[in-house]
């Protein structure tokens, strides 16, 4: 039996948006910020809420890359690869990241710790490369901090 269940809260806000423009997005924001991600028995149930196909769901969950289908790790990286990261060095951190964590990018450690994504763009050009981790960001990152920086989240 599944451990994922649309909260009263949830479903409180489904019904507050449920007749509103634009409510399918915002709903699934919703859900994304409870779960971690949209878990697929909540997406039939918010697909019956709503009253859409469950293929409309799915079409606009994997149009925007920033829902996420599979539950992400306890700690999320994002190492940035805009052109000023990649640049710099953003593609170096990845390969030594996939080397310590022992994935690659888009997957889980199986001890469930990290898990680690390309991003197009952070926002913060001028400390390329940059990365972040549970959304703090590490500006100027070399491959020999990484270790440290992993350091700092596993376990917590």
């Amino acid at each position: 039996m599944s451990e994922n269940k649309l909260t009263a809260e949830l479903i409180s806000f489904i019904n507050e948006w449920k007749n509103k423009q634009g409510n399918l997005i915002m709903v699934l924001h919703k859900v994304q910020e409870h779960f971690g991600y949209i878990p697929r028995e909540i997406a039939f149930e918010v697909a019956d809420l709503l009253d859409v196909p469950v293929a409309k769901i799915y079409g606009v969950v994997t149009f925007y890359h920033l829902f996420k289908l599979t539950k992400p790790g306890r700690n999320q990286i994002s190492v940035c690869m805009g052109t000023a990261c990649y640049l710099k060095g953003g593609e170096d951190i990845i390969l030594d990241l996939e080397r310590q964590l022992g994935v690659g990018l888009n997957a889980v450690t199986p001890d469930g710790e990290f898990s680690m994504e390309a991003v197009r763009c952070i926002g913060c050009c001028g400390l390329a490369p940059v990365m972040t981790v549970n959304g703090e960001v590490f500006g100027s990152v070399k491959t020999a901090q990484l270790k440290t920086i992993l350091a700092k989240f596993r376990g917590k």
